[in-house]
């Protein structure tokens, strides 16, 4: 939550020449703020939503390629998991200090209601084993642009397409 998922996404499909899927776009287009969701129906059928997005958005990722950005709870759902099985997963590491300030300016994120730095440190240190466990690539994004990081990403999955070519043979 708040590491420059959606926008380092769009930047490395640009780089790519492929199509782009926020899945919290696609809620929010398809049913409303995702704080709305939370506050009228709850995180429970916010995770349903997200699951079947999530994997109508893997599906059309598989059939042609694409750049998918997933919510940062997305990851919990088992069902999610086993689909992200099919596809190079990237985690992208951040730290509290700099994700700081964004979650300052964002009241929109309904986990974090309250005291939201200490929120996200919970929701990270429950989610981080999990993000590490599914990554194929880790990308720490502590430093640099946006460009400068869609590129060193770039770089990471030509290095891993290669090696996984490799192990193949």
């Amino acid at each position: 939550m708040a590491v420059g998922k959606s926008v380092i996404g769009q930047q490395l499909a640009q780089q790519l020449g492929v199509p782009f899927v926020d899945t919290d776009a696609v809620i929010v287009e398809h049913h409303g703020t995702i704080a709305d969701i939370f506050a009228g129906r709850g995180e429970h059928a916010f995770r349903e939503i997200e699951a079947r997005t999530v994997a109508r958005a893997v599906d059309a990722a598989n059939i042609n390629r694409a750049v998918v950005s997933l919510g940062g709870g997305a990851v919990l759902d088992s069902g999610t998991q086993q689909l992200l099985g099919d596809c190079t997963v990237i985690y992208l590491e951040c730290d509290a200090e700099t994700v700081a300030e964004r979650i300052a300016r964002n009241t929109g994120r309904p986990l974090l209601a309250g005291d939201a730095m200490a929120r996200w440190e919970t929701l990270f240190a429950a989610r981080r084993p999990v993000y590490e466990r599914l990554a194929d690539i880790i990308v720490d994004v502590r430093s640099g642009t946006v460009a400068e990081i869609a590129l060193h990403v770039e770089e990471r999955l030509r290095e891993y397409a290669a090696l996984k070519e490799e192990v193949q043979k």
